[in-house]
Parts: structure tokens; sequence; C-alpha cells
């Protein structure tokens, strides 16, 4: 890899089974105590980019929190100030979300060559990777922006819980091969694919942030991009396993191998270890294959990774583990004994007499017969009623009267209902639980009463659920500008195949823009054709409706999803 240490905190390695013991023991008597001025060491890395720092004699933008850029891009927290640049959690005021911020002097050696890589990731336009939102020079400072993922959690987080599981370990290696290798394709390299460098979602995906900007912001340049970033999927892939770093370093809050044992397998590291993927490992890390066993060539390329990877036997997620139910115990009133006497022990079983059969004695068969003739009385008046009720509807009907009755007025007491008229949409928005836009400059060709214009989303791939990068979907809030009864709604989708609902906000409700602000449901949850309708039992008191999409039909190939909404009418 190209940078092999970085600013780390020792984490002890507190794994029962780690058959390293007896290596480490054979190197200290080399002379080398893996436990000697650790402190110090540790102090040494964390001081390694403040010293390259202040050894580069570039400072970064004097800058403070609320601080905008471009009148748009409020500072609200800095992450990083190191090497001339410094990294800042920000929000996008007019999206109103959260974003990220890269800034650097506009003299900076590397300005310029930030400013290329970030426009050439954004470019890319694959959400497997964090998204290049700007890039921009102006007033003497070069500032890239950046998506911010508040609910994912940085591989660095993840590895200091423990080791992964073989399926969590599988995804990861798969998700990030096949994510790298569409980005060499495209010509685009990321150079320090660290754990902080992969998220991962709660969907349990995984995104890549950083893609050819973090190395450009640092330098950092390779005559074999390929094989650098192969490198460094390997070594991901090795700590995932074994919770260590796979060179002598200590980097990333992860112990590195002792000293003078040299690179070792993930099997021989730690216990339980998958093979195949131990292998998948050494092959990405080193150039002259695995293991002598198998003798398979090495991954010099993530295409190449990707594809050893997809070539294993696929590893399923551990079963689910319930706890044992107690056992039922059957109490003395469900096993029918009580209020039964219980019997002593040694004694005769008492004898219980049986009474005789019901209604057998000559009252009973009194009873009876006094019971059928009431029954036989009851169903001949009624016979008698229906038969007159018959007879009056027929005299109507000859005579052209009608049954409606009618008020001292002469009015009818039941008035015909008017059909249900389209009502104002006084406005409409996207729908973005997480703050996150779509098309959000589309919205109005949905209310604008043409069919032939439309909002619609972006090809999504290998999920269906947008990408598995929007789990609370997406769509369309329409405004009809004052509380209004709507009794029908009228949707024309972009395509078939998407799954759909009506939801209402309530009738206090302001500004609505969360799952939890429509608790009122227009329409059930499913997937529609090119037409939604739905007439309300009971009109529906409210002045916001969504139109929510879960699911997208296919677009072009099984594995690309796109969808969107034509025209939305409400009628009231």
């Amino acid at each position: 890899m190209a940078e092999r240490s970085t600013a780390a905190v020792d984490v002890a390695d507190n794994s029962g089974n780690d058959p390293l013991t007896a290596k480490a023991d054979k190197a200290a008597s080399d002379g080398v105590a893996e436990a000697q001025d650790t402190a110090e060491r540790s102090a040494r890395d964390s001081d390694d980019e403040r010293r390259d720092s202040e050894q580069s004699g570039i400072t970064a933008p004097e800058l403070h929190s609320g601080h905008k850029l471009a009148r748009r891009y409020r500072l609200e927290e800095c992450v990083t100030r190191l090497d001339g640049f410094s990294s800042w959690r920000a929000v996008d005021e007019k999206l109103r979300r959260a974003v990220g911020v890269h800034i650097l002097p506009a003299d900076h050696p590397r300005a310029r060559s930030v400013l290329a890589a970030a426009r050439s990731s954004a470019l890319l336009g694959d959400p497997r990777f964090v998204q290049v939102l700007d890039a921009v020079e102006e007033n003497d400072v070069v500032y890239v922006v950046h998506e911010w993922l508040p609910d994912a959690t940085e591989l660095t987080a993840l590895l200091a819980a423990g080791p992964f599981e073989a399926h969590d370990a599988y995804q990861l290696v798969s998700q990030v091969s096949q994510a790298m290798a569409a980005a060499h394709r495209e010509g685009l390299a990321h150079l320090r694919l660290t754990p902080s460098a992969v998220l991962r979602s709660s969907t349990g995906q995984y995104r890549i942030r950083g893609l050819a900007v973090n190395a450009a912001l640092r330098g950092i340049s390779s005559d074999r991009p390929q094989r650098t970033d192969t490198e460094a999927i390997g070594a991901l892939l090795y700590a995932a396993l074994t919770k260590r770093w796979p060179y002598e370093d200590d980097a990333y809050g992860l112990s590195g191998l002792p000293k003078g044992v040299g690179l070792i397998p993930p099997d021989q590291v730690r216990a339980g270890v998958h093979r195949g993927l131990s292998e998948i490992a050494m092959r990405a890390l080193v150039n002259d294959g695995a293991t002598a066993s198998r003798q398979e060539p090495p991954c010099t390329t993530p295409d190449e990774l990707a594809k050893a990877v997809a070539s294993m036997p696929r590893i399923r997620p551990p079963e689910p583990t319930f706890p044992t139910p107690l056992e039922y115990q059957r109490t003395t009133y469900q096993q029918g004994n009580y209020g039964r006497p219980q019997a002593r022990s040694g004694a005769a079983p008492m004898s219980v007499p049986m009474p005789p059969p019901p209604l057998q004695s000559r009252t009973g068969k009194a009873l009876k017969w006094a019971v059928s003739a009431l029954l036989i009385a009851a169903l001949g008046l009624g016979s008698w009623q229906v038969a007159d009720k018959l007879l009056d509807q027929g005299s109507n009907e000859k005579t052209g009267e009608t049954g409606t009755q009618t008020t001292p007025g002469g009015q009818n007491q039941k008035k015909p209902q008017r059909p249900p008229q389209p009502l104002r949409i006084a406005g409409a928005q996207e729908y973005m639980p997480h703050g996150n836009a779509i098309k959000e400059q589309d919205v109005p060709h949905a209310v604008d009463d043409s069919a032939d214009t439309a909002w619609i989303t972006p090809q999504y791939r290998d999920y269906a659920r947008f990408g598995n990068l929007r789990q609370q979907g997406s769509g369309i809030i329409v405004d009809l500008g004052s509380v209004q009864s709507v009794r029908a709604i009228d949707v024309t989708m972009y395509r078939a195949g998407q799954k759909v609902e009506v939801l209402a906000a309530g009738e206090e409700s302001s500004g609505p823009s969360g799952p939890g602000d429509f608790p009122q449901s227009l329409t059930k949850l499913e997937t529609v054709g090119d037409k939604l309708e739905a007439t309300m039992q009971k009109p529906v008191r409210t002045r916001y409706v969504l139109v929510h999409i879960t699911e997208l039909p296919t677009d072009v190939s099984a594995r690309t999803f796109r969808g969107g909404i034509s025209e939305i009418k409400v009628l009231g």
C-alpha cells in the first residue's frame, strides 16, 4: 500500500485463541519486545501528519464555525486540520442537509490537482461512492463539497468492536472490490483506501469516500494505482478477519503483527477464520500467491479480486438465535381437575353418578313441543311480512311511485352526492426524510397538468429500494394551500411496477417532511400499474398529501432500477 503506517491508537487484541503467541515469543528472543515504548510510539504516530504540516510551511485557511462559503455552506465543526488544508462538517442551507467540505488555499501547491480530482470523481456518479457535490475556487480558497452520511459508521469503529463474522467480511471485500473495479474502468484510483475511508450504512451497504480526492489532498501518487488499491482492499479484509493490521506497525487503532514474524495468513493469526477469505486476503496482499497448497495466482487489480471473490462458494449469514422458551406448565384448572375431589393414595377411586340425558323426562318433552310451536309461529309471521313487503313494492312500480321518503317540505331526505372535483395544488416538494434531494428541480413536472413531463428518479443499481441508499423511499408532497376534504386521488406513474402508497398529514400539520408526519393512509402500500386511482369511503381532512414510492421497477436491465411520477391530482 502507499501508506502502511499512520496515526493510530494501540488497541489490545483480547482474542482468546491467538496462534501468534509462540511466534511472538520467538521474535522477542531476538531483542524485539512488542510492548516496549508503546506509549512513545503511539504519540509519535499521532503527530506524524501534524509534523508533516509544520515542515511544509503551509497553514490551513483561518476559518471558524459559522463561516459561510458561497453564502450557502455554513461550517459547523472542523474534523481535520493538517498539511495546509482543513475538513469540516457543514450545512447546505439551500437544500437543508448536512455536507462535508475540504478547504485549502488557492495558492496551495496541490490546489489544482484537488480540483481536478474532485471534478473527475463527481463525473463517475456511482452510488457506491460518497458523491462529490461541488468543487469551486473562490475568494483565494479552493473547496470541495461532498455528501455527509450521518447514519453510516466508519470501518475503523466497526473493527474496534472486534473481528467480523465470515458473512460480514465477505460482503466487505465483495462490495469494495466491485466498486473500485468500476472506478478503475473509468480511470479513477483511490490510493488512500484506509478503514476511515470505508463506511457501512444502517442497511449493510458499504460506501467509499474520498475517491481520488483524499490522495490529491495529501499529494499521494502511485506508478501502479490498481495494484495499490488492490493491496489496500486486501489489508481491509485482513483486518476484518483478524482485528490486526497486516504489517508490523500499529495503525488505525489496530495492533500490527509481531515483529520478525512476517506476513502470515489470517487463519494462522486467529482461530476460526474462513479459509477461502484468508486465501483471498493473501492473494491481494502479496505477489507470489496465497499459499503453497493452492498455488493460485495473485490478484493485482480490483477487477481480478472481485472475480476471485465472486468465484467463491456463497457465504450465508449466520442463522438467527432465539432464546429457548420456558417449558409450559399446565395448571390444575387447565387439566380439568379444578373443584374435583382428589383421590387419596391407596384409596379406591370415587364413582361419580352420571346425570340422565337432557330433556328425556315428561317435563322435558313438553318443553320441546312448546319451543317447536313457537318457532313455527315465528317463521309463519316472518314469511307473511316478507310477502306483504314484496306486494307493496310491486304496486309502487306499477303506479310509478318510488320508495323515497320525503319531508313535509317535499324534498328528499338523501340528496345525490356530487362527483369529486380536482382541488387546486398550491405547491409541491420532494419527499426527502434524510435531507438528500434526488431531482428537486423536476418536482413541478408532476403537478403541471401535463402527462408528457414527469419527475423521474436517477438510475439505481442492484437494489429496487433506491439502490439501498434510501430506506425511507422518496416521492412528492403536494400542498393544497389550506385544509381540504380529500375524497379521491388520481396519480399517473412514470412507469408501471412501482411500489407506492398515498398518505396524508394531520389536519393541524404544518410543513411535514418525515415518515411520522403522515399518519393517515389513503391507499395501502402495493405495486401499481401506470395509474393509481382511489376514492375515499369518508373524506379525509388534510392540507398535505404524500405520494410515497418505496421500491422501483427495473430499467434497461434486471440490475438497474428507475421510477417516477408523471401527474398528481387530488380531488375533493
